[in-house]
């Protein structure tokens, strides 16, 4: 699988026990597998480079993805 970039923000989701997302600029919804602890900030603007995962979430909440790299986007 290739890598791909995901502009958006990062949401933490309260559903269940609590997971981080990220909504793209689209309102797609991005489930990582391995958020950064240094994002994980409630509304942070986020450019993340990822690849999909078919790992399984149990919070059916968008796509899961892994990280490669990122970056923090100024508001």
């Amino acid at each position: 699988m290739s890598n791909f970039t995901i502009k958006g923000k990062v949401v933490y989701n309260k559903l269940g026990m609590g997971f981080w997302g990220i909504i793209d600029d689209a309102g797609n919804q991005w489930e990582p597998v391995n958020l950064p602890n240094q994002i994980k900030y409630d509304g942070k603007q986020v450019e993340v480079v990822a690849k999909e995962t078919h790992e399984d979430s149990i919070n059916m909440w968008g796509r899961t993805v892994k990280i490669v790299s990122f970056s923090t986007m100024m508001p």
